[in-house]
């Protein structure tokens, strides 16, 4: 009877095997949990500045602000003054949410719609950063998480 020799990746020391060994090893480093809070605090941190740049004291939402959104950004449908409530205060309450992991994916697919508005309607030559934006907020939303969150401690999915 013939012996068939085992595929070329399976052979201890071959290059295709310790790839693999690396590539098993590189993801139990960088497991789902640190890839997910490092994506929740990136993207936290990039609208939570945004956001900032919009009001005046705490809260308020400044009077450039609005002036943004009626001179740059001019959104349909929504006057300028509502467009940059909305906005100021999904840049401050999604990142909060975003960085304790608490409704973590609503979070994410919130912060994913408004990336997609900027996008679209308002600077569609800027997809490269728009994209890792996406790429972030895509990853959280449909993975979670991970146990560094609230919704770990909560058991929520």
């Amino acid at each position: 009877m013939e012996t068939i020799a085992p595929a070329t990746q399976d052979r201890p020391g071959s290059l295709p095997a310790l790839h693999n060994r690396f590539a098993d090893r590189l993801g139990q480093w960088f497991g789902h949990d640190l890839i997910a809070l490092a994506a929740r605090f990136g993207i936290a941190g990039t609208f939570w500045l945004s956001g900032r740049t919009k009001v005046e004291g705490t809260l308020s939402v400044s009077e450039n602000a609005v002036a943004l959104f009626e001179e740059e950004y001019r959104l349909p449908l929504l006057s300028p003054e509502l467009a940059a409530h909305i906005a100021t205060y999904a840049e401050h309450l999604f990142p909060i949410l975003l960085v304790i992991g608490l409704a973590t994916r609503i979070s994410a697919l919130a912060l994913l719609g408004m990336t997609a508005v900027i996008q679209l309607l308002v600077y569609p030559s800027a997809w490269p950063t728009h994209l890792v934006w996406a790429t972030a907020l895509i990853y959280v939303a449909g993975r979670g998480a991970g146990r560094l969150s609230l919704d770990a401690l909560l058991r929520l999915r």
